[in-house]
């Protein structure tokens, strides 16, 4: 390699240093705004060929003027978003300069046994049943959309019909339940795959958003035939975990399919601590998650599980084209256990992460974050007109500012301004509110004490301001 070509790659390392190693201190949430970024990015295409070098500097001025937010860093608490482990990405720099194709071994042998190494380590860890089959898609919703697959051909072909020869125009029918606190990827999974998001059967919630097993056992007795049933571990906004044990046992009396979102809670099971709150998930039929979120590795990489490597294999891959090599007993081919066929070997950071944290480090990454959620919903609740609006089951909490959803809306607005942490609004119940979601493993309790002092200013200013409105 020469030195001109080797010059981007030296750069892009010093920058992607600096960039982590400031992390603590950088701004949170992006200050350049979108004319900024379009000017600094856009115009037109370039004629001619410019510096290698000159490219990866302008990436490096868009970070620094605040084009991308710190969302890595250990102050952003707006949405379920992982930081990066340094194994992690140093892994996920190997992925991309070694640019193997993870599809078939034949073609990433090394990448290939890596992978099935992480699926059985990580079917171990949640305590899934043996046998049970991984694959690692971009994210939640390529694993719901495999899972629902895998259940389609197995509730299908238990009825005499080969759904991916004959599709579903004239296949018997399949029911798919929900909670009403499901989700929008279950929704956008059954859409791709046919069923259509409106047909989902809606199973009412208790106040803290888990599916009311109950009100599930009259919907299950209404079926005609055996249907699939999404449970949820960790609401996206309460951290709410369902009855799943109860639903499962329930759910198989009618022959259904049970399905389990665990898009972050699915890591609980791997707290020895926590693991009774999702007792009786391993009873499930599949399951969805990403490593993403609480593994803390780069982004994209979701992980699907299904107790049926038949029906997962058939609904993924259920014909080899020519050119395609057998696979021989003891290789393993990604091709037959996701959608995508070209695709990175998004799996090894999840290998080298597991194998650096080991059983005890994941677990002490999952309980961390849980208690300094708690910190947050103690601390907070110490602020005078803070409501608290759930529990904390995991590393989710929502909390109100007044009456009034201007004010709740005007208090994040504010503290995302200030730069020094991140917070994001949602709505429980019709009442706008503000959610905390700890998940990187750099978060600290002095992030969490920081990020509770610009909330209480916040709180001030913003109450201060709705009494000057009302005045006037």
């Amino acid at each position: 390699m020469t030195n001109i070509e080797r010059a981007p790659l030296d750069l892009a390392y010093r920058q992607a240093v600096d960039y982590l190693t400031g992390l603590r201190e950088r701004p949170v949430g992006a200050t350049a705004g979108l004319d900024e970024l379009i000017e600094l990015l856009g115009g037109p295409m370039p004629e001619n060929s410019l510096p290698a070098v000159d490219t990866i500097k302008l990436l490096g001025e868009a970070v620094e003027r605040g084009g991308i937010p710190a969302a890595s860093g250990p102050r952003f608490f707006g949405y379920v978003t992982g930081g990066t482990l340094p194994v992690a990405v140093a892994a996920d720099w190997l992925v991309a300069a070694w640019d193997q194709t993870a599809s078939l071994y034949n073609l990433s042998p090394a990448i290939s046994v890596a992978e099935h190494v992480a699926g059985d380590w990580l079917v171990d860890l949640f305590g899934l049943p043996p046998g049970t089959s991984v694959g690692f898609p971009t994210g939640c919703t390529m694993a719901h959309l495999t899972a629902l697959a895998a259940a389609r051909n197995h509730l299908l072909g238990q009825r005499g019909w080969d759904v991916e020869k004959h599709g579903l125009r004239e296949a018997p029918e399949i029911e798919v339940i929900a909670g009403a606190q499901h989700h929008m990827t279950i929704d956008l999974a059954l859409r791709y795959l046919g069923f259509g998001s409106g047909r989902v059967r809606v199973v009412p919630v208790d106040e803290r958003g888990r599916m009311r097993v109950d009100e599930l056992a009259r919907v299950l007795a209404d079926c005609t035939s055996p249907p699939i049933v999404c449970a949820q571990i960790g609401d996206v906004n309460s951290g709410a975990i369902d009855p799943v044990g109860e639903i499962c046992d329930l759910a198989h009396r009618y022959g259904a399919w049970v399905h389990v979102d665990g898009a972050f809670g699915l890591w609980a099971a791997a707290s020895p601590s926590l693991r009774p709150l999702v007792e009786g998930v391993e009873r499930a039929d599949s399951w969805a998650c990403d490593a993403h979120k609480w593994l803390n590795v780069p982004y994209d990489c979701g992980i699907v599980f299904v107790t049926r490597p038949d029906a997962h294999r058939a609904a993924m891959l259920n014909e080899r084209a020519g050119y395609l090599p057998a696979e021989r007993p003891g290789e393993r081919d990604a091709i037959e256990w996701v959608p995508d066929f070209s695709r990175r070997a998004r799996s090894l950071p999840v290998w080298a992460a597991l194998r650096t944290l080991g059983k005890a480090g994941v677990a002490d990454l999952v309980d961390r974050c849980c208690a300094l959620t708690r910190r947050f919903a103690e601390q907070l609740a110490e602020i005078e007109g803070v409501e608290l609006l759930n529990d904390v089951v995991l590393n989710q909490v929502m909390v109100r500012f007044g009456d009034d959803d201007a004010v709740t809306r005007d208090v994040i607005a504010r503290v995302q301004a200030s730069g020094e942490c991140w917070f994001g609004g949602t709505v429980w119940y019709g009442r706008a509110a503000m959610r905390v979601s700890v998940v990187s493993w750099r978060t600290t309790e002095d992030d969490v004490d920081r990020s509770v002092k610009v909330i209480r200013t916040a709180v001030a200013a913003a109450a201060g301001a709705e009494l000057d409105r009302r005045a006037g």
